[in-house]
């Protein structure tokens, strides 16, 4: 595997953003951003109750590492808690999963496939820097009143 993926390699995985009908009004948009910093910060915390929070039961995702080598999909809540620990468990630094250029693909008042790219950072060494950039695709539930994953899919344009 190639340290890193070529350019346009994700287009594949990552239709293009045209259009779609966005049924969901700016505070349902909101909390559906909301959801997604729930993960995140759930991620950089290491905080298993928060992931598991976020996720819906039957919750999958799966990976592209450097546009080459895939990874997944995992499927249902708690093998995705399990697989969490695991990364967590190896983790000496501090990452954090900066979600930039979210935009919803489609929406309604109980699903909504949205984009993002991610940019991690970590502290190893002490210092900051990036040490993974990719894109997400995230397909998200409404149910009971919360915004939930249900699939989550994540290209990286290099491995670490």
């Amino acid at each position: 595997m190639s340290a890193k993926a070529a350019p346009g390699w994700g287009s594949a995985s990552f239709p293009a953003i045209r259009p779609g009908e966005v049924a969901l009004d700016p505070a349902g948009q909101f909390a559906v951003h909301q959801a997604l910093a729930r993960y995140a910060f759930a991620l950089d915390q290491q905080d298993a109750e928060a992931l598991a929070a976020v996720l819906t039961e039957d919750a999958t995702w799966a990976f592209m590492i450097a546009g080459e080598s895939e990874l997944g999909p995992v499927a249902g809540r708690e093998a995705i808690l399990e697989f969490a620990r695991g990364a967590w468990g190896a983790e000496t630094d501090q990452r954090r999963h900066n979600l930039v250029n979210v935009v919803f693909r489609s929406a309604d008042a109980g699903t909504a496939l949205v984009h993002a790219y991610l940019m991690l950072t970590s502290n190893a060494g002490g210092n900051s820097s990036v040490i993974a950039t990719g894109f997400y695709t995230f397909r998200l539930e409404h149910a009971g009143g919360e915004w939930r994953l249900a699939e989550l899919f994540l290209g990286t344009d290099n491995a670490w």
